[in-house]
């Protein structure tokens, strides 16, 4: 039968999940608070530069291509792809960099080259991590996080070793080089915990790291908003800005309503793609799965300075994506998760789109998106974020040989307090909750409410977890999970 379906927030879960409801012949209104759609997927445009708010990396394209599949269309009917060689740059110091190309073969003599008998291990380890891809992105996180039993297959039991190691301590017993294992445990970072807090079965990110390449959409990462967009448009889903949800309505023990500038708008199912800690405060206390000593004991994701900077000639020296790791990656890691504080030394990530996308800025100029991870619930302020641009500017000349300081046109700051207003970000977090040994699959917030009838979630605070792949595989959960409980 069809359903009256409210879905709040416009992210890519949120819009995933719209779409395969609509599919289903439900009627789906989606409720955005901000005046664009997107989520942590924004776009900024400003002087003729283009800038993604959010994400910049694309990986894992199979898992794009299996969400557009499910309604006979591909990701080329909607945008273009670019496979970026390289694939990214890891400063060490001065003019001491690791280039990363665009393919196994050429990263393994890289490797080689830099330790002697390194090329042959990382071969070995990219077969073990391609055979934990299959399982994990072909398989496992497909399923909706309801019993632990959904770990339990033949692999995944040929593998149990895998989830009591870790990465650190797997990559460390292969490689002795430092540069490399840095290399190595880069993509884990993805999943919102340190390499010494995630299982040795999530070496499949270097299979999607190494394996599979980095992409860009033409026009930035916004592109794929659009095209699921355009596609939950082509299915009937209607979409609202500006529509912040202030309660969401429980009667009898079901979900029933939200109220919106004050009026109450009915639905059948009430899915929330918003931040899950801030969702459960729409609702009165008696009705919350989770309580505040739940959300302040869990491992959260880094939170993020970000800058978006217009400058006014081409910068040298550096790929579309450059990782700085010239300081201390224990102690910046330390200071995240052991004990939270501003870094001393952050390391930091740079995107540069304009290497690839010309229309990311006008002809001769370059659009620069700068990231230091940081703590979650950090004070945020605006001298802070002043002295750290200064910091991170200050080693991106001396690193790259450059001036780069007075070429500045513009630049926009986005910080912990702009992830609380913007988002409703549980203390400001940008990637949702880490994917620890104890915060995986059944052990995460789940999809459907414990205590509410028809209220349902989606997102990186529930199952798969942090990441643009894994938010369009959990749009797709929870709407199975939708469609399976509206049936009984």
């Amino acid at each position: 039968m069809k359903k009256e379906i409210i879905i709040i927030g416009s992210g890519f879960s949120a819009l995933a999940a719209s779409c395969y409801l609509a599919k289903s012949g439900n009627k789906v209104n989606i409720y955005e608070k901000n005046n664009t759609i997107g989520g942590r997927a924004r776009q900024l445009k400003r002087d003729g530069f283009t800038f993604d708010i959010g994400p910049t990396w694309y990986w894992m394209p199979d898992v794009f291509e299996r969400f557009f599949s499910d309604f006979n269309k591909k990701p080329s009917d909607y945008y273009e792809l670019i496979k970026l060689s390289p694939a990214y740059q890891v400063y060490f110091g001065i003019n001491e960099f690791v280039t990363i190309a665009d393919n196994l073969a050429d990263i393994i003599l890289t490797f080689e080259s830099i330790e002697k008998g390194s090329g042959p291990k990382l071969e070995s380890f990219m077969k073990e991590a391609q055979s934990n891809y299959n399982i994990a992105i072909k398989d496992l996180v497909y399923r909706p996080g309801v019993s632990p039993l959904e770990l339990i297959t033949f692999e995944t039991a040929m593998k149990v070793n895998q989830f009591f190691s870790n990465i650190s301590r797997d990559i460390r017993k292969r490689f002795k080089n430092k540069k490399l294992v840095q290399i190595l445990e880069f993509p884990v970072l993805f999943l919102g915990a340190k390499p010494s807090d995630t299982p040795s079965f999530y070496s499949f990110m270097n299979f999607a790291d190494f394996g599979l390449g980095t992409w860009h959409p033409k026009n930035g990462m916004y592109s794929v908003i659009l095209a699921i967009e355009s596609l939950a448009k082509e299915l009937g889903v209607e979409i609202h800005t500006n529509s912040n949800v202030e309660k969401i309505i429980v009667e009898d023990g079901r979900a029933s309503a939200v109220i919106i500038d004050g009026k109450q708008i009915v639905a059948d199912i009430i899915l929330s793609g918003a931040d899950y800690h801030h969702t459960e405060t729409l609702l009165d206390k008696k009705h919350r799965a989770y309580s505040e000593k739940y959300w302040e004991t869990r491992v959260f994701a880094p939170s993020s300075l970000l800058f978006y900077v217009g400058f006014d000639k081409k910068i040298i020296n550096v790929e579309h994506h450059s990782l700085f790791f010239d300081v201390d990656f224990d102690l910046h890691a330390q200071d995240i998760y052991d004990n939270p504080k501003w870094p001393k030394n952050p390391l930091f990530y740079a995107s540069f789109p304009s290497k690839t996308d010309k229309n990311s800025a006008p002809d001769g100029k370059e659009a620069a998106i700068f990231l230091i991870p940081l703590a979650p619930g950090l004070n945020d302020t605006e001298e802070l974020r002043e002295e750290y641009f200064e910091k991170i500017m200050t080693r991106l000349e001396i690193l790259t040989q450059q001036s780069l300081k007075n070429s500045v046109i513009f630049k926009q700051s986005f910080c912990v307090n702009d992830f609380i207003k913007d988002y409703n970000s549980y203390k400001g977090n940008a990637y949702g909750m880490a994917n620890t040994l104890l915060q995986t699959a059944f052990l995460r917030p789940k999809l459907k409410s414990k205590k509410v009838e028809n209220l349902y979630f989606t997102g990186q605070l529930t199952v798969p977890g942090p990441g643009v792949p894994p938010a369009l595989i959990s749009g797709k959960l929870v709407s199975d999970l939708i469609e399976k409980h509206t049936k009984i």
